[in-house]
């Protein structure tokens, strides 16, 4: 009798699950917007990458194939190409919870994701890869979405009553497709790119063998006690992805590491030595396979210097008090204007987005909120096309949360030479800038201890109204 009021106390809850996820399903595909207005007479920033719309209308649609004047359709390429992270729903279900779906709730994970999957496209294929088929992206239609959406998931419920759905058990099982050699030298490189793309997509699959996938994240968002269904701030996920970063197991993503600042300081000792691969006996854990020569199906970046790996550096911060100060509006235009700016995480209060770009007073984000159905990516040649999305969105720089993570990308220690010197003129204090963003400094974070005469100067931020607390607190940010 116990067991029997315990299955169906399981089988309520696994319907209720699946009840809510439709809800949020249909919620969030009428949220789509398929248009986006750009101006014709200003150009468009795509990080770090630089478009110009000329046109004698007077708007351009981005995702109208009709207007090629100018180079929109190199920014519409551009921007399909980067990797999109959405709600998904139908998938294994998460650590330690039955969730099978992220509908309401992992929009900042998903953010740190597309962040992520940024640093490491540039880190396999560099910024001038673009995707084949970006261009043949269909826009989203909310009416069509949502009628298929709200289908799926009523076959789903009928479906769950009576079988269960299979899914693969090997969690070594490769997402590499074992397709046949190409004859020319351009079509094995563009092969082989492709090879990566997918690869690199497959890293972020919900399934729980995924390396940097969504049941990956939540079980290192344990440790810092985020569970499933919470709601997860930008430091919060930065902390995350670099766990995520550092005990991961697969052989080819031992050439990438992350660094993450600290109280809004970027030492630059420190992103220097995470630069300098470990030697043996110094691997951290789940990297014990890095001095290992890479097998015929890993991936190695070209790029990478000998002996060094590529560093993502996430830096948190805080643009203001309740409101993101318009002082900064122009330093986060600046940012999003380097090549090896991975872009930033934030977005409205309580509704996350990925920013990538800015025209005039407007950002560019990519927007996690639609629910979309699990895709298998272990299998062969699985579709890529839901984790592109042919359609930007902009929002008013006044929209902004204060609370964001910014992302940059160094390939070595003398490419971040370059880029700690290009920050700190770009961080350089206007007259009305009095309080930067965050700092570089050299050394490391060791050497500045709080009883050292070494310690940097405390900088007295505006909005910490109380001067004798040390600490404050914002959401999940930590000011110092």
């Amino acid at each position: 009798m116990v067991q029997m009021e315990t299955e169906g106390s399981g089988e309520m809850e696994k319907m209720k699950t699946k009840f809510m996820s439709m809800w949020h399903n249909v919620k969030y595909s009428w949220a789509l917007k398929s248009k986006t207005s750009f101006s014709r007479n200003s150009t468009v920033l795509l990080l770090g990458k630089c478009y110009h719309f000329k046109n004698d209308e007077a708007s351009l649609e981005a995702s109208n194939t009709d207007f090629v004047m100018g180079n929109i359709e190199d920014f519409r390429k551009d921007f399909g190409s980067r990797i999109w992270l959405t709600y998904r729903q139908g998938f294994h279900p998460l650590p330690c919870s039955s969730l099978t779906s992220d509908c309401g709730w992992g929009c900042m994970l998903r953010a740190g994701q597309m962040m992520l999957a940024q640093a490491l496209v540039l880190h396999f294929l560099g910024r001038d890869w673009t995707w084949s088929e970006a261009l043949q992206l269909q826009c989203l239609d909310a009416e069509t979405w949502t009628t298929n959406a709200a289908k799926h998931l009523f076959e789903s419920l009928e479906t769950s009553l009576h079988s269960t759905r299979n899914r693969p058990s090997d969690p070594e099982a490769s997402a590499v497709p074992q397709s046949q050699a190409p004859a020319s030298a351009e079509e094995a490189d563009s092969h082989l790119k492709e090879m990566y793309h997918r690869t690199l997509v497959s890293w972020f699959g919900d399934n729980p063998s995924a390396q940097l996938g969504l049941h990956r994240l939540v079980h290192c968002g344990l440790t810092f006690g985020r569970k499933a269904g919470d709601w997860y701030g930008p430091a919060a996920v930065a902390h995350i992805l670099k766990k995520a970063i550092d005990e991961v197991k697969e052989p080819a993503l031992a050439s990438i590491t992350s660094y993450i600042s600290q109280d809004c300081t970027v030492y630059s000792g420190d992103v220097i030595d995470s630069h300098m691969v470990p030697k043996a006996g110094q691997a951290s854990a789940g990297t014990s396979d890095d001095l290992c020569p890479p097998q015929s199906n890993q991936l190695v970046s070209p790029f990478t210097v000998a002996d060094s790996r590529g560093v993502i550096i996430l830096i948190p911060v805080r643009l203001g008090g309740e409101k993101t100060n318009p002082e900064y509006f122009n330093l986060a235009k600046r940012i999003l204007s380097l090549e090896y700016c991975i872009g930033i995480i934030g977005g409205k209060p309580k509704q996350a987005c990925y920013f990538v770009g800015f025209q005039d007073d407007s950002l560019i984000y990519m927007d996690p909120h639609y629910c979309q159905s699990f895709v298998d990516v272990s299998t062969t040649d699985f579709p890529l096309q839901s984790y592109h999305c042919p359609s930007p969105k902009k929002m008013p720089f006044t929209k902004m949360d204060p609370s964001c993570t910014i992302g940059f990308y160094s390939r070595s220690s003398q490419d971040y030479e370059k880029i700690s010197k290009e920050l700190s003129q770009v961080l350089q204090p206007s007259p009305n800038d009095k309080y930067p963003a965050f700092t570089i400094v050299q050394g490391h974070g060791r050497d500045y201890d709080l009883s050292s005469s070494l310690t940097p100067p405390k900088r007295e931020w505006p909005f910490i109204r109380d001067p004798m607390r040390t600490v404050t607190t914002a959401g999940d940010f930590v000011l110092l």
